[in-house]
């Protein structure tokens, strides 16, 4: 023990990381959250605080050491001890019971005497895992079966994965195999983060696992979504070691690991076959995907008897779903609108039966993508189902394009309205520049529109906007401000007080401010920190609607594809009439002083985190956005300064590591004061 550590520290350091482990656990292997994640990042912070000041104090298991090793210069060889062997293939009922007759036969017993552990078949990256006297000491990929690549510092980002197995009692060495996967909501929610970026975006979940772990760079690993699954030990000291399969595999969930919630134990080939027919029934309905489910002789003493052969066990056998790639030819392109004017090209398939469904559609996402495959009307393509979204197109089998094959065009007018498509070379999707007007937009335009921080219409709820649409009583926004209470009261659940109440709001939400109007609109990337700009630059709507792009891109903080938004947005004559028709309805506000003084904060990214006292934190945004500011909800070199309340989470300790200025809230509030006294008096 360190003289200079007081006894204090070491104690609060345990019970910070058993309580982190504890909480990584109840997440990851019971799916049972025990604190919310701002408590998690408070404690984690707290951690790495003390480490910090107390280096001699950190430990390779702490959960402080999941992230931040520098980028490899390449993977390390490793060979397995024990082989990654793989598995025979069953492909139908009949060679299912084959199999359990194979085993039947050479273990001399009945059919239904023998005991299966089953599980789904994750499509993953498998992977082994090292422990030495309760430590994680090494993690590689599978490989060739017999050597694979050493990948132990993006494993360690893994929270899934334990840096140190639970309890007070654990093998000298335990080997424990499994599937590094991603499941199919953090698979859109990366891909969904990649088309924001304009970066290219993954085919499917298992391409993006496994190229995830292959990065030399172990905090891209830290970033994606990985998750562990243990479905094996390989090797483990025999005082530790199990009857049957299934008794290890809830062993390793005591030292932390997750397994499948699927597993079962059953009996013979009618047992098996049951469970994966059901797996088969619920594929779909899985956060993950699979291809098929794994099924074991339950008692190890029999794995041991029956043996191997060649390169598979003869106790194990993977049965494998119909497949969820199949070959088709693109037969048409059309172009769909989304509710944020997004155009998304989707191809028109020669319908094929995929993972037992008939597609004859599948998205091909963005123009960029069309180019990246190389797809053209007439080209045969391999398509791929996985989940309930909509099918995509992997690959162009370009040597079997034929002559007539032709190239796929983005249409220059949007299909729905007609308004003009923009697509712009710093940005990967096109967009249909008709917004209020254009009908595929309507619905989400309407509830922007009407949002707290637009017109901010009380009462006038996402719900209640899809009913008017549904009944063709709205289509643009001037028509909410004709709606009357007798007719209001005709909607479920909404009553004569309600509609009146509603007609009122209305009436109030006429009477708005200039840069709530132009947010309000809903430009492409017109945020409020922009609108408040425009507003402050131009005075005026007028002015901002006749501006030119080069007079856009003068104003600070609006770049060339913020600048051509808004002058396409303007051009519309839809767009146009839209206002006109706003104004005719009764929508005022207040023209803005133009000030040819510089405001205190201009240029400044300010961030604001956790939980503010005196004020909201709406409240606090819109302050700093009077005085010139942006605000942005992330950290980044560019950040002038951080506002941290209580709670505050990772986004300070991230402006901690940064060097970025950090304020409480009675220092904020000074500063508030003092600029926004220096604008007064510079006004008077």
């Amino acid at each position: 023990m360190s003289s200079r550590v007081p006894d204090a520290i070491y104690d609060e350091v345990r019970t910070l990381r058993t309580d982190l482990e504890d909480a990584n656990y109840r997440y990851y292997v019971e799916d049972d959250p025990a604190i919310p994640d701002i408590e998690y990042d408070r404690m984690l912070r707290r951690l790495q605080e003390i480490e910090a000041d107390y280096p001699e104090l950190v430990t390779a298991d702490s959960p402080t050491q999941r992230v931040g090793a520098p980028p490899a210069e390449g993977f390390p060889e490793v060979r397995h001890s024990v082989a990654m062997l793989s598995l025979d293939n069953a492909f139908s009922d009949e060679e299912l019971r084959a199999f359990v007759k194979r085993v039947s036969d050479k273990l001399e017993c009945a059919d239904d005497d023998l005991t299966f552990c089953c599980e789904p078949k994750l499509d993953g990256l498998a992977v082994s895992l090292i422990y030495e006297n309760g430590l994680f000491v090494q993690g590689a990929t599978r490989g060739d079966g017999r050597i694979g690549e050493g990948i132990t510092a993006n494993l360690r980002t893994l929270k899934s994965i334990p840096l140190k197995l639970r309890g007070d009692s654990f093998p000298e060495l335990l080997e424990v195999r499994g599937e590094v996967y991603m499941s199919r909501s953090g698979f859109e929610r990366l891909n969904e983060k990649a088309r924001d970026e304009g970066s290219k975006l993954f085919a499917n979940p298992r391409n993006a696992a496994a190229g995830s772990l292959r990065q030399l760079d172990p905090n891209v690993a830290a970033s994606r979504p990985l998750e562990f699954c243990a479905y094996q030990v390989a090797r483990i000291d025999d005082a530790y070691l199990e009857s049957c399969h299934s008794a290890l595999m809830a062993r390793l969930r005591d030292f932390g690991f997750r397994s499948s919630p699927e597993l079962s134990v059953v009996k013979g080939s009618e047992g098996i076959i049951d469970f994966c027919e059901r797996m088969g029934q619920r594929r779909e309905t899985l956060d993950y995907d699979i291809d098929g489910a794994v099924l074991k002789v339950d008692d190890l003493r029999l794995q041991r008897e029956l043996g191997f052969v060649s390169r598979a066990p003869r106790w194990a056998i993977a049965f494998k779903f119909p497949a969820q790639e199949q070959t088709t030819v693109i037969n048409d392109v059309a172009f769909q609108v989304g509710r944020t004017g997004r155009l998304t090209p989707v191809a028109k398939l020669e319908p094929v039966q995929v993972a037992g469904v008939t597609v004859s559609n599948a998205t091909l996402h963005n123009m960029d993508e069309i180019a990246r495959l190389d797809a053209r009307i007439g080209d045969s393509v391999i398509v791929r189902r996985a989940g309930d979204v909509i099918p995509q197109i992997v690959r162009v089998l370009s040597e079997k394009r034929p002559d007539d094959a032709r190239e796929i065009v983005l249409p220059e007018h949007c299909p729905v309205c007609g308004a003009t498509i923009e697509k712009l070379s710093e940005e990967v999707d096109a967009r249909c520049s008709g917004g209020l007007y254009c009908a595929a937009q309507r619905k989400e335009a309407l509830k922007h529109f009407a949002s707290r921080r637009a017109l901010d219409i009380d009462g006038l709820g996402d719900k209640l906007i899809d009913a008017l649409v549904e009944r063709e009583w709205v289509s643009t926004p001037a028509d909410l401000f004709r709606l009357e209470a007798a007719k209001l009261a005709e909607l479920p659940r909404l009553g004569e007080k309600s509609a009146a109440n509603l007609v009122s709001a209305l009436e109030r939400a006429k009477r708005t401010t200039l840069p709530r109007f132009i947010y309000a609109l809903g430009v492409p990337e017109v945020g409020e920190a922009t609108a408040n700009a425009l507003a402050t630059h131009f005075g005026s709507l007028a002015r901002l609607m006749d501006a030119s792009h080069e007079e856009l891109i003068a104003i600070p903080d609006i770049g060339p594809v913020v600048a051509a938004h808004i002058a396409t947005f303007f051009q519309q004559a839809h767009n146009r009439e839209s206002v006109d028709d706003l104004m005719a309805v009764g929508v005022t506000w207040s023209e803005v002083e133009v000030s040819a003084r510089e405001q205190p904060l201009s240029g400044q990214t300010w961030v604001l985190t956790g939980t503010l006292e005196a004020m909201t934190r709406d409240e606090a945004k819109a302050r700093l956005v009077a005085l010139g500011a942006k605000v942005s909800g992330s950290v980044s070199k560019k950040t002038h300064a951080v506002v941290a309340g209580p709670g505050a989470g990772s986004k300070l300790a991230k402006a901690e590591e940064a060097g970025v200025e950090i304020l409480d809230e009675a220092t904020f509030i000074d500063r508030l004061k003092a600029f926004e006294n220096d604008e007064g008096d510079s006004a008077s």
